[in-house]
């Protein structure tokens, strides 16, 4: 048995599918089950990750489990999955971590490395999931696309290799479902660093009509994004856009070396979500 956290994210739900449809024993976590229309044959189960006494009926009989990295989440469930009897685990950690840094800079780096640090003193085995910057997050320009031909936010020129999130669940299937990844921590990336002005560019041309970046200062898009993202986070966000525009994150082949396939461009990503936008 396979459970699946964070069933009804963006990555969690491509997952369930993918190993429904491979006829894999399922198990979805959430905490509402009863609203969502799962795949045939997949097993809901109402839990929290972060209720530690919803974990355990959560865990019986799971032998893998691929675990979003909720705020809040550490030790009860590793003391959990190590009671339940669970051999592996694969996380969705992200990009941000650092294996040299003493201490993470950030708390999206620090929360994630420290669920992994957990992990790995667990006796379980694992494997990390490290993707770059989600394509999902652009989502949140379609109110501005909706209601004119710019988007305006910080760093225009701020880069990164972003990442399809089917990607990331193709990924998580392999490694839940295959072996050799025991003990290893893939960076996952799209093939292109784009700037913020590309996407923008990229996504007017699927839209078929001329969309623009216009940069605004910091400050200002703080403003604009403070109302559907925490503070700390944003502060985190915010860093890593400028760092970029010095100091990109490279682009990396693990997305082909765990699943097989070349990753997906940005642009078949604009194409499959056009109709938000």
């Amino acid at each position: 048995m396979i459970l699946i956290t964070g069933a009804t994210g963006n990555v969690g739900r491509i997952v369930v599918e993918r190993l429904a449809a491979e006829g894999r024993e399922v198990r979805a976590l959430s905490r509402r089950p009863e609203q969502v229309q799962w795949p045939f044959g997949t097993r809901a189960v109402a839990g929290d990750l972060v209720d530690a006494a919803s974990l355990g009926p959560a865990l019986d009989g799971v032998e893998s489990v691929f675990l979003f990295a909720a705020p809040g989440l550490g030790a009860d469930f590793v003391g959990a999955a190590q009671a339940a009897g669970v051999r592996r685990v694969v996380l969705l950690s992200s990009g941000a971590v650092d294996d040299e840094a003493q201490v993470q800079d950030g708390p999206i780096a620090a929360r994630h490395h420290e669920i992994e640090q957990l992990l790995r003193a667990s006796g379980m085995r694992w494997t990390f999931l490290r993707p770059d910057t989600f394509a999902t997050n652009l989502l949140p320009w379609s109110y501005q696309t909706k209601n004119g031909d710019e988007i305006h936010g910080a760093y225009a020129k701020a880069a990164a290799p972003v990442i399809h999130e089917a990607d990331i669940a193709d990924a998580a299937v392999a490694a839940l479902t295959g072996e050799g990844h025991d003990a290893k921590a893939y960076r996952l990336t799209g093939p292109e660093l784009l700037t913020h002005a590309d996407q923008a560019r990229i996504l007017g041309e699927v839209l078929g009509r001329p969309i623009r970046y216009v940069e605004i200062p910091a400050e200002q898009a703080r403003a604009q994004m403070s109302g559907h993202v925490p503070a700390p986070i944003l502060d985190d966000i915010l860093k890593l856009w400028e760092q970029s525009l010095e100091r990109p994150h490279p682009v990396s082949a693990d997305v082909e070396a765990v699943t097989g396939h070349k990753a997906r461009d940005f642009r078949s990503w604009a194409r499959e979500h056009a109709e938000v936008f």
